[in-house]
């Protein structure tokens, strides 16, 4: 198979790899589409480690274990090694893919979308809350807005480059660029927006970081995004029912993974970039 692997100088290259074989509890997928996710572009620089942790696919095997699962299903998953032709995947990272979206849509949506929606439930997102999103017009930003909104919120704030603020009203969320007190915010960049998120909601507990471990110590909330089957299937039946919107920024060919690194570390890029075999 055809997949990119990034080398100990920290470059993508594609190559020719074996296909891998999925263990017991595992899928193999043939995969449509890869999204690019901000954590891919921190991946460690390991011989022959294929990046990418976002896929969308069909299941051509499975293992003994498998049991919600059979060949020929369509499938969305956040797993390692997305960023190539096939892919294996935990079970019980996996759900049937949402109807409504296409391949490449789902592909955007397994760990930003996921990463969105623990953060918003570590907070205790719901009915009346006003809520402030940094970033809304990113990646797991404007997946924030949306399942915010579902959650029940009242209000969502959203800070974003000016360029993008009829973008976050399409969303349903209102442009700010000096957020007002609110109940809830969310951090999903780090650096400044950590100290940021904590000044400006009423209970420091709930502020939540997906990247800044160093908010625990200032009362807030500190939540790594982990891979939830669980997730995947309340997001496909939000997407199914018309209430979750992907915004592609760009598709790209599996051969310019390069570039959408290049594009995504530059910033300015809305909703998501993904690439296809």
């Amino acid at each position: 198979m055809k997949a990119i692997t990034l080398t100990a100088e920290h470059t993508l290259t594609l190559r020719d790899l074996p296909d891998p074989n999925p263990a017991p509890d595992q899928l193999l997928l043939a995969i449509r589409a890869a999204g690019v996710d901000r954590a891919d572009l921190d991946a460690p620089a390991e011989a022959d480690l294929v990046p990418g942790r976002e896929v969308a696919g069909v299941v051509v095997a499975r293992g003994p274990e498998v049991t919600g699962f059979v060949v020929g299903d369509e499938v969305y998953a956040w797993t390692d090694g997305a960023y190539a032709e096939r892919v294996t995947v935990p079970e019980g990272a996996a759900a049937h893919k949402p109807a409504g979206l296409t391949f490449v849509e789902a592909a955007a949506v397994p760990r930003a979308a996921v990463t969105a929606l623990q953060a918003l439930r570590a907070a205790g997102t719901g009915e009346g809350d006003v809520v402030l999103i940094h970033d809304a017009a990113g990646g797991s930003g404007h997946f924030a807005v949306q399942i915010a909104l579902a959650l029940g919120a009242e209000r969502v704030l959203g800070t974003a480059a000016e360029v993008d603020h009829d973008f976050l009203r399409e969303l349903g969320a209102e442009p700010v660029l000096a957020p007002e007190l609110v109940d809830v915010a969310l951090d999903l960049d780090g650096g400044e927006t950590t100290a940021a998120v904590l000044r400006e909601v009423r209970d420091p507990a709930r502020a939540v970081s997906t990247v800044n471990p160093a908010i625990a110590a200032a009362g807030g909330r500190y939540v790594p995004p982990a891979p939830s089957a669980e997730d995947l299937r309340w997001l496909a039946d939000l997407a199914d029912r018309g209430r979750l919107r992907v915004a592609l920024h760009r598709e790209l060919p599996l051969a310019e993974a390069a570039d959408a690194h290049r594009l995504l570390g530059a910033g300015h890029v809305r909703g998501k970039l993904v690439l296809t075999p």
